[in-house]
């Protein structure tokens, strides 16, 4: 009778497919750091993996169809998706550029009012000098 070896086909079907699963999460991996679009065709080509296997592994599906959704919303970005801002960041920005912009305001008014106080007492200088002359000529008599 020949010795029963399907245990040890088995085990090495089950390492094979670890290892092409490594090989493909290792690629979407690597294609998202990069900021490279993520296709099937671009997962198959880093990972060394075939087309059909891939589109047999639903989670891996499903990010690969993530990842090219969200490159798609932004097809102009080329800054890899681990280095976007993340909507916390993005309010925490907003709000300091709000309180900034307060900031200069509450400034610009003050400054306003400096100067329209300066200039308010530039004028009344002038006056009190105009009228100080105006009272010496009145004061000296002209030609008959």
């Amino acid at each position: 009778m020949p010795a029963d070896n399907t245990a040890h086909l088995v085990a090495a079907a089950q390492r094979r497919h670890e290892l092409t699963r490594s090989k493909a999460v290792q690629a979407l991996r690597e294609l998202e750091h990069t900021g490279s679009p993520v296709t099937f065709q671009t997962v198959v080509a880093a990972a060394g993996v075939s087309r059909s296997w891939l589109y047999t592994q639903p989670d891996l599906k499903v990010e690969i169809q993530r990842l090219r959704a969200v490159v798609r919303a932004a097809p102009t970005s080329t800054v890899p998706l681990s280095q976007k801002a993340s909507d916390a960041s993005l309010l925490q920005r907003l709000e300091a550029a709000n309180q900034r912009n307060h900031e200069l305001a509450a400034e610009n008014q003050q400054l306003r009012r400096q100067l329209a106080r300066a200039l308010g007492d530039e004028r009344a200088a002038r006056l009190t000098d105009s009228a100080r002359s105006t009272r010496h000529a009145s004061a000296t008599i002209g030609p008959c």
